[in-house]
């Protein structure tokens, strides 16, 4: 008996060398995130911001950096349009929409963060592989600090921009309980930042954020008390966080995270007031896979595979929801949990907004 050989599929070459180009332009995209990261800790865009057009040398200078790395910087940062660059005086400058994306922390269009926790995530990429090959997972925890920080600075710029404004309103009469005085949990709440923005919004309510990351709820304390809020904050996982029963429960980028979503969306359903109401915000996604094939989808589905995935099966029962779930996906979590109330509140090119109620 001899092995049949199916004779080799025809190749067309400029598909071919257009693939190849492809491959050259995602590397140095890869490249980027570091080069981002270089720009943001040495103060070049800061600088370029602050003097206006300047050569490599001035640049360097007054970063007090070396002039040979600073040089290929803005060569590398040009080639990428991350800077503008004139051939005839030999300067480099920032564009308005590039100094606001790549300075203005407090824009929901700012990417520093979200380039530093894509750094931090691949500098620790070989734990997942290695996790990936043997079956475990990869604990948030025990990621570097660019992911939590990261995390934080991409999420922020949005929450800033849209949670008090669209989301809360969004939902039926919690803007009204808040104003009036409420009790309310932010679970997953890591740093704090979006616990803080409810806070100064609502100060006649009370506002209680936990989460089972250590380090952040530390973090979280901290800055409450810099931003002048009363705020109190636990340690806890988020089928085990204490206090209530809670007008409004809230969860930020997290239950697909969780190893067991069902099981804190159950202790949830306890906490609740039975006229209350648990406000889910997720990453933008659809029911299914080619829904989400976009660049926000994309970039999706890779911290899914690098953060999210790793993170839910370090926990017990490990679900792993994914970062690109979709509504679907999230109503039976929350309608297995015992909850009978589930609609899409508000959406953002970023995020959607789960309203839940028992």
């Amino acid at each position: 008996m001899t092995d049949t050989v199916s004779p080799p599929t025809a190749v067309d070459p400029d598909k071919l060398m257009q693939f190849v180009g492809r491959a050259v332009e995602e590397a140095g995209a890869a490249l980027n995130c570091a080069l981002v990261v270089m720009g943001e800790r040495l103060g070049f865009y800061r600088s370029l911001v602050e003097h206006g057009p300047c050569t490599a040398a001035e640049l360097a200078e007054r970063t007090a950096t070396d002039e040979h790395y600073v040089r290929e910087w803005l060569n590398a940062q040009a080639a990428g349009s991350f800077v503008a660059y004139d051939p005839a005086t030999g300067r480099y400058r920032l564009t308005p929409e590039q100094a606001v994306a790549l300075t203005d922390e407090h824009s929901p269009a700012f990417v520093g963060g979200l380039f530093q926790i894509v750094h931090g995530t691949v500098c620790d990429a070989a734990h997942v592989i290695a996790a990936a090959a043997a079956g475990d997972g990869v604990g948030w925890g025990d990621h570097n600090s660019d992911v939590h920080q990261g995390c934080e600075r991409f999420f922020r710029p949005s929450y800033a921009a849209h949670l008090v404004h669209e989301w809360i309103p969004a939902l039926d009469d919690v803007a009204a309980k808040l104003a009036r005085g409420a009790l309310a949990a932010d679970i997953g709440c890591g740093h704090g930042a979006s616990t803080i923005l409810m806070a100064q919004a609502f100060p006649a309510s009370q506002f209680h954020g936990s989460d089972a990351h250590a380090a952040s709820i530390t973090i979280a304390g901290e800055r409450a008390r810099q931003a002048g809020v009363d705020v109190d904050f636990e340690t806890a996982a988020a089928d085990a966080f204490t206090g209530g029963p809670f007008d409004l429960v809230t969860m930020f980028d997290c239950l697909h995270d969780m190893g067991d979503p069902i099981g804190a969306a159950r202790h949830i359903l306890q906490r609740v007031k039975e006229d209350g109401t648990w406000m889910i915000v997720e990453p933008a996604a659809g029911d299914r896979p080619e829904d989400n094939f976009t660049a926000i989808g994309r970039a999706y589905y890779g911290f899914s595979t690098l953060l999210c995935t790793p993170a839910s099966l370090a926990q017990p029962v490990g679900l792993a929801l994914g970062t690109q779930a979709g509504p679907a996906r999230i109503r039976d979590v929350v309608i297995a949990a015992g909850f009978s109330r589930f609609r899409l509140a508000a959406q953002t090119p970023f995020h959607n907004v789960f309203e839940v109620r028992p």
